[in-house]
């Protein structure tokens, strides 16, 4: 039977056969999610096996360069040439890297293959977004936010506890083994029940446009990545990145206006919702991850929690994004109506926020956990809204371009906010650090203000108390910065125009013609 029949003539295959691409997509998203954090566990059994302390942040910093510089390229990849081969492609790459990850003899083959690492994973949330985009319409995706929030949420709690679980038990290689089992069965299913239209662009890739983004990008990612800690923020090096960075950008827009099939269609910034999407995004990115890179630390330093568990910390913020992102997808599939999430979001994210900045050495778990579901109930109305919204406005042949730039902004507002959150703690911790531990606590704190539990325990205990009040003055700085540029979120989210969904809802009506247009393209095994 073709692959266009509708809905009415397979009633019974199509629910099953979207429910089994679900799935697939499901776990290849918690394979782009899960990474970072299992290997982040792992980093000092790989320092004490590979050596090369000195170069250990280009781990992490490799991957984060590759994943965010081929993020859009595969996003225009799948509008060029089909969803499907190039999503599977660069889940591929992705267990490529993993599996030489694996195997790396030194530090320096590590940091090549998780560049390469990086490279697929800069198309696996993107292919998930986009091939969800194709095959549900927008006002019948809200109902999937759950499972996607859920996927997230068990990422950010489990990654840790079951890296070092695996760490433990299994050795530190099996950090990346570990996604070789998940992505062979999402490649399979994905093979077998995934049917979507093949494409053949008559335009060629445009190579200077990858360039130019990729210099760009790479740019933005360094300075954030070196200012303040390997080099300082007015330092030549930076300046120069600083300089390269907004040249490469400034010549990439310049580019997309002259280029025949250009990576990042300057069009779509003419829809007001999509521009103010990217906005809510960047902002939204630029909180979550100071939040979830600060309490933990908080949590162990001054409250004395286990590192152990620190996954487990965040509980609160994300149990409370998970049920709030169900609520807000239930609600738009019903209504067909989003706007009230982003102003609601951006409002308890920046009240949530500002209560963070509060907490002292005094402050309760209790408290603080509250704290915490109030910016996690924010978020949950922001996280998933944001790209239904971005894809909604947009014509579907630009899915990929917009699924790669909503996710791109989000990647850059997370590299932004850990850079500036964390200058600013950094800051603060030393400040207060000298001046209720004189030159001995100026001296600890020198090379990082994040102290790890072994460390912490061996300080004398006025330091230890000094530190503690460090800490405290440090994340009020990096929460109140994060409740002042929340404020930005909402002010983009009171222009956002309500636009209709397209798609059907539960009681609309659903002539012959209107199903064939909207059927997913897919086939049950």
């Amino acid at each position: 039977m073709a692959d266009t029949q509708t809905a009415e003539t397979k009633p019974d295959k199509q629910p099953k056969s979207i429910r089994v691409v679900l799935l697939a997509l499901m776990i290849t998203m918690m394979l782009a999610m899960l990474d970072n954090m299992i290997v982040g566990t792992a980093m000092p059994t790989i320092v004490g096996e590979l050596g090369g302390l000195e170069h250990l942040s280009w781990v992490v910093t490799a991957y984060t360069l590759a994943t965010a510089a081929s993020t859009p390229i595969w996003g225009k990849l799948g509008d060029m040439y089909g969803r499907k081969g190039s999503f599977m492609t660069s889940i591929v790459i992705f267990l490529i890297g993993s599996a030489l990850s694996g195997m790396a003899q030194n530090m320096g083959q590590l940091i090549g293959f998780r560049a390469i690492q990086g490279l697929g994973a800069g198309g696996l949330m993107v292919g998930v977004m986009a091939i969800i985009g194709d095959l549900i319409p927008p006002r019948e995706r809200g109902k999937y936010q759950g499972m996607m929030a859920g996927v997230m949420a068990l990422a950010m709690i489990g990654g840790p506890l079951v890296g070092g679980t695996i760490t433990d038990n299994w050795g530190w290689r099996w950090s990346f083994y570990i996604n070789l089992p998940l992505g062979v069965v999402s490649l399979g299913l994905i093979s077998a029940v995934l049917h979507l239209p093949k494409k053949r662009a008559k335009a060629g890739i445009d190579y200077l446009g990858v360039a130019l983004l990729t210099i760009g990008i790479t740019s933005i990612v360094l300075v954030t990545t070196w200012g303040g800690t390997q080099y300082a923020w007015t330092s030549a090096r930076i300046m120069e990145l600083i300089g390269i960075g907004v040249a490469a950008l400034i010549g990439f827009v310049f580019w997309q206006t002259k280029a025949a099939e250009p990576i990042v269609p300057l069009h779509i910034f003419r829809s007001r919702n999509f521009t103010l999407m990217s906005l809510i995004g960047f902002i939204t990115g630029f909180v979550m991850f100071g939040a979830t890179l600060y309490l933990p630390l908080y949590q162990q330093s001054v409250q004395g929690a286990s590192a152990t568990n620190s996954g487990l910390l965040l509980l609160p913020m994300l149990g409370a994004m998970l049920v709030t992102s169900m609520v807000a997808g239930r609600v738009t599939t019903n209504t067909g109506r989003y706007k009230v999430f982003p102003v609601v979001g951006s409002v308890l994210m920046t009240v949530g926020l500002y209560l963070l900045s509060t907490m002292d050495t005094g402050t309760s778990r209790f408290t603080s956990g509250v704290f915490m579901a109030v910016v996690g109930l924010g978020m949950g109305c922001l996280m998933q809204i944001t790209m239904l919204v971005a894809q909604n406005s947009v014509e579907m042949k630009d899915m990929g371009v917009a699924s790669s730039s909503t996710t791109l902004f989000r990647t850059l507002g997370s590299s932004f906010g850990v850079a500036i959150m964390g200058a600013l703690f950094n800051n603060r911790v030393q400040h207060v650090m000298a001046e209720r531990a004189g030159s001995l606590g100026a001296k600890i704190t020198e090379k990082s203000a994040a102290l790890d539990a072994k460390s912490l325990a061996k300080l004398p205990a006025v330091v230890r108390e000094a530190y503690q009040h460090a800490v405290s003055a440090g994340t009020h700085s990096a929460f109140l910065l994060g409740s002042v540029v929340a404020v930005g979120a909402l002010v983009a989210a009171v222009f956002v125009k309500e636009v209709a969904l397209r798609g059907t809802g539960p009681a609309a009506p659903k002539s012959g013609d209107e199903t064939v247009a909207q059927a997913p393209i897919v086939e049950a095994v």
